[in-house]
């Protein structure tokens, strides 16, 4: 018989006698066993087998994307894959529920045993972060060494080799700045948008003045709220605002990234622009989950060891709770609904355009 399809067992193929295995309590190993324990540690395994499958995903959407010209028929691929990193997210937020049946008093029994080891010290999560786009110069610091100092030599260089190369975020970001609809022969989209917030604004500006429901204080206040193009809108209209913004760090995605992000969004309804849509809502899950996952490890952490200093030295709950809120990659995605308008307001599209935008199908004759 062909060695290709030779029978094999479920238990060989799953190779179940290592990862059974691979459970040792070292509360047993110093003669006080710990019940506990053994969920801790299938806990964390679970999560380090999620982290590859994750990582594994990412990968194959990264080299997909680092191409001159992406495949129409990839972004379909992208998206699903995508989709399952985000289904894999939920579990590993669920995942805390389980470990939360864990009581304060379960872990101290064992917790002593774990010094100096942490979650701190997962390589396969550092590659995930560096992966996605998360640098160096924008970690918060857990010690005064680099965050890659607890790994090999090995592990250092790789990981260093993503932070030098290209990220899924510089990926994306290239994607994004290659749209071919932000100029065309009869349609130029920044005027016209521009226009369009404009003719938006002051319609709002002129229907708080004129109604008569509210107190003249509650329409100033209004009318302060609603902003106008040179503030509201400025660093869309205005490049070196958006470039200032991103020396500051309030920004990461480029001017022309950026604008092509708002396009798609505007006009999201068109066949061509769906599925990119579709990618950057993606996007944005797969960047808030990972940032809820963080929030409710920082609660549970909480609950379970108050403001106690972390088993790898950090300090905490303040620590994962900073991380929560300042480890966001694609903030910029999120920060275009800052800047949509209705779609009664949006610029009409040239018909040769539009027919770029839609699918068509010619029978010939």
């Amino acid at each position: 018989m062909d060695k290709k399809y030779s029978s094999i067992h479920y238990h060989d193929y799953l190779q179940l006698d290592k990862i059974l295995g691979a459970q040792k309590l070292r509360s047993a190993e110093f003669g006080t066993p710990a019940h506990d324990e053994m969920l801790f540690i299938i806990i964390h395994q679970v999560y380090e087998l999620w982290f590859k499958e994750i990582t594994h995903d990412l990968t194959s959407v990264m080299e997909m994307f680092d191409k001159e010209t992406v495949d129409e028929s990839d972004i379909g691929v992208a998206i699903a894959r995508i989709n399952r990193i985000t289904e894999i997210q939920k579990i590993l937020i669920d995942q805390i529920r389980v470990l939360e049946t864990m009581t304060s008093l379960d872990f101290l029994d064992f917790r002593n045993y774990l010094l100096p080891a942490s979650g701190f010290q997962s390589y396969q999560f550092r590659v995930v972060e560096v992966a996605l786009g998360l640098k160096k110069q924008e970690r918060i610091a857990y010690t005064q060494n680099v965050y890659y100092k607890v790994f090999t030599r090995e592990q250092q260089e790789y990981l260093q080799q993503l932070e030098d190369g290209n990220s899924f975020f510089d990926l994306v970001e290239r994607w994004l700045e290659r749209m071919p609809f932000l100029q065309q022969d009869d349609f130029s989209f920044l005027p016209a948008y521009k226009k369009a917030v404009k003719n938006m604004l002051a319609n709002e500006q002129r229907a708080i003045a004129s109604a008569g429901y509210i107190s003249e204080e509650e329409k100033a206040l209004r009318l302060r709220m609603l902003g106008d193009t040179d503030t509201y809108f400025e660093s869309v209209f205005n490049p070196e605002k958006h470039e200032e913004r991103i020396r500051k760090g309030e920004a990461k995605l480029s001017y022309k990234a950026s604008i092509s992000a708002l396009l798609i969004n505007l006009y999201r309804d068109y066949p061509l622009l769906r599925q990119p849509y579709v990618l950057l809502g993606k996007i944005i899950e797969l960047d808030e989950n990972f940032t809820t996952w963080r929030y409710r490890h920082a609660q549970m952490v909480l609950g379970m060891l108050g403001k106690k200093i972390g088993t790898g030295g950090s300090s905490g709950y303040d620590y994962l709770s900073e991380t929560a809120q300042k480890h966001r990659i694609f903030s910029d995605l999120n920060n275009i609904a800052t800047l949509l308008i209705p779609r009664s307001e949006l610029p009409e599209l040239p018909e040769k355009m539009k027919d770029q935008l839609n699918f068509h199908y010619c029978v010939e004759k």
